[in-house]
């Protein structure tokens, strides 16, 4: 009998707490139905007669409204396995309040959206066509803002080169994966950095792509229809975990997803296109070549994956855009976060080990204010009170400001590579100075494809548990051999570094062709070792990425890296260091050294590497060192 009592007790109990979770869920929801006309699963149609499922959200008032559109490959549906989400009916409820309608939208072939997906060939008309629509609504007054980060914001700026009429305003956030080409930086949506595949979307789209055996919605299901069955199928796959470093692992490249059963189709054209290839110029891509139509306001991370092909991006816009109006109206924010962390700063943010200080800003303020001026044509002070970049300076802990970027007061300074011929791991003689070496005393270390350098840190995201971004201390790292290492004697007095970092360096290889990559970082005066930025650069695309020259053995070759970025302060007392090496693994991929493809090949050359320090071959970094 105690028992029975004892579990009658809890099940009143857990019965009890289930309705108040519930109640406390649907509390936004409540809230929200107060405000707002809901109006979910809305299929809205495009020009070949593909359904886009649609939410909406829009104030209980009788006069058009502005809108600001979010469009995801995500799942925002309001139930998801079963329980109700809260996240989108609280985005909708702030944007509302505010007097906007709020619409969030999946691309086509995700969740309930009808048509077949592709991560980057998404076409540019469903973006144009769904701003079409909304201005055709009665409740809409012709302008429409986007907004999101990462895949949410990907698409928004090749839409933007089609310069629709309502395409009012945006705000694109860790948008790299939307850039293809711009200035020196070829990454077709971060696929390639310097010629290298980056591994991040090898391991999102196991998690994400849909399986094209997955449930159908009928043809003509009604609104009612999708509403119902929302609440019980969300159409999202929950594929099994997976240990992505293990799975990264796997060679040749070609097959990581086939290895680990993953939906393979998308990967399978992508990992074989070169970075020139025609078919990454296709599809929902922005290139340089494309014009740019749209005010924006734009927010990058120095520790995200693509933060100088944003941050180019903005100065292409700035200085190309055909349009006067649209160079004058972009405005930039870095921000010392991981990618789209942006709102997570707190008092004492700390990015992998370092602490970067208070990071906080007010982002929500400055970007309602944005849409205020764009969208309900506000005469609000956004201009005067707002610089035209804000970025945040590591090591001094505070956000700046300046007109342009890099500051106008950075000026690049060489510090250049020397040793006695062993700069190999910490232990090593390699020294970063002013001065140029006098004669060559080439450093030379051994790249095993088998045995690389592994990531520790970085400028990453969407790698599962294969790599942990952000700064950490690097010197266990740089007990390696085949790590060469150059450090400046302690500063004297404190150093702004504050722009793009340029890295030439001279090198020969017994191998038809291998990679460089090099990490800059802050040392302290204990010995800790923080790394800033990092990049790489496959030596067969020195001369550009429309042709693939191989090396020579013995022969020796300038090699210009794609350019690095931050905002650094280095304190008296502390060391510039950077680090070279042939690897940087799973951030990219394993350069196999054979001259070959090297996404479908097994077996690995190793690599018998040199970096040159002459006056004649002068191997250098170059810094944009802020005077003050």
């Amino acid at each position: 009998m105690k028992n029975k009592t004892s579990l009658l007790l809890v099940l009143l109990i857990f019965l009890g707490s289930l309705g108040t979770t519930l109640n406390a869920q649907s509390e936004i929801l409540k809230k929200l139905e107060e405000i707002a006309v809901v109006d979910q699963k809305v299929m809205m149609p495009m020009r070949d007669g593909v359904r886009l499922a649609t939410d909406i959200y829009r104030p209980k008032t009788g006069g058009p409204v502005p809108i600001i559109f979010s469009r995801t490959p995500y799942n925002f549906n309001t139930w998801q396995n079963g329980k109700e989400s809260t996240r989108t009916l609280e985005t909708a409820y702030k944007m509302v309040e505010k007097g906007y309608a709020y619409v969030v939208q999946n691309e086509r072939g995700r969740y309930f959206s009808e048509g077949e997906w592709d991560i980057l060939g998404t076409p540019l008309t469903d973006g144009y066509d769904a701003f079409t629509w909304m201005k055709e609504q009665s409740w809409s007054n012709g302008k429409i803002g986007t907004l999101g980060c990462s895949s949410t914001a990907e698409w928004q700026m090749a839409v933007a080169a089609l310069d629709h009429p309502s395409h009012a305003a945006m705000v694109p956030q860790g948008f790299g994966a939307g850039v293809g080409t711009v200035g020196k930086f070829q990454e077709q949506g971060n696929w390639y950095r310097g010629g290298a595949e980056q591994l991040l979307f090898f391991s999102w789209l196991y998690g994400v792509e849909h399986d094209k055996f997955k449930p159908r919605i009928p043809a003509g299901a009604t609104q009612e229809d999708l509403i119902r069955i929302s609440r019980f199928y969300d159409l999202g796959p929950e594929n099994p975990p997976v240990d992505m470093l293990e799975a990264l692992s796997h060679l040749p490249i070609q097959d990581i997803l086939k290895n680990i059963n993953g939906k393979k189709e998308i990967f399978d054209k992508m990992v074989t296109r070169k970075p020139n290839d025609p078919a990454w110029f296709e599809g929902g891509l922005y290139h340089d070549t494309m014009d740019f139509s749209v005010p924006s306001f734009w927010f990058a991370s120095w520790y995200d994956v693509s933060i100088s092909p944003n941050i180019a991006l903005f100065n292409h816009v700035r200085e190309n855009a055909k349009e006067a109006m649209i160079r004058d109206n972009q405005y930039l924010v870095i921000a010392p976060t991981l990618h789209c962390a942006y709102t997570r700063a707190t008092e004492d943010t700390v990015v992998g080990e370092r602490s970067v200080g208070d990071a906080r800003l007010n982002y929500e303020e400055q970007i309602m204010a944005w849409f205020d001026l764009w969208l309900k044509d506000a005469s609000n002070d956004f201009k005067e009170k707002t610089p035209r970049v804000q970025y945040y300076t590591m090591g001094s802990n505070t956000w700046q400001s300046s007109e342009e970027w890099p500051p106008k007061n950075a000026k690049m300074t060489s510090y250049y590579l020397s040793s006695g011929g062993n700069a190999n791991s910490l232990n090593g003689d390699g020294v970063l100075s002013t001065k140029p070496p006098k004669s060559d005393m080439p450093d030379s270390f051994t790249y095993d494809p088998m045995n690389p350098v592994m990531s520790y840190g970085g400028n990453v995201c969407c790698t599962g548990n294969a790599v942990q971004g952000g700064a950490f201390d690097q010197q266990q790292m740089e007990q390696r051999e085949d790590i060469l290492v150059y450090t400046t004697a302690p500063l004297k007095e404190g150093v702004e570094v504050s722009g793009f970092i340029e890295t030439k360096l001279f090198v020969s290889s017994d191998v038809k062709d291998t990679d460089f990559t090099i990490k800059l970082i802050d040392v302290y005066p204990d010995g800790r070792a923080y790394n800033l930025d990092e990049t790489i650069q496959r030596v067969r695309y020195r001369e550009g990425y429309d042709k693939e020259v191989f090396m020579e053995k013995g022969m020796v070759y300038e090699v210009n890296l794609t350019p690095m970025s931050t905002s650094n302060y280095f304190k008296e007392g502390h060391s510039i260091r950077i680090e070279i090496s042939s690897s940087n693994f799973p951030r990219f991929a394993r350069n196999l050294n054979t001259g070959g493809d090297n996404y479908n090949e097994k077996e690995g050359v190793i690599a018998h590497n040199k970096i040159h320090h002459s006056k004649k071959q002068a191997s250098e970094i170059r810094l944009p060192i802020v005077k003050k």
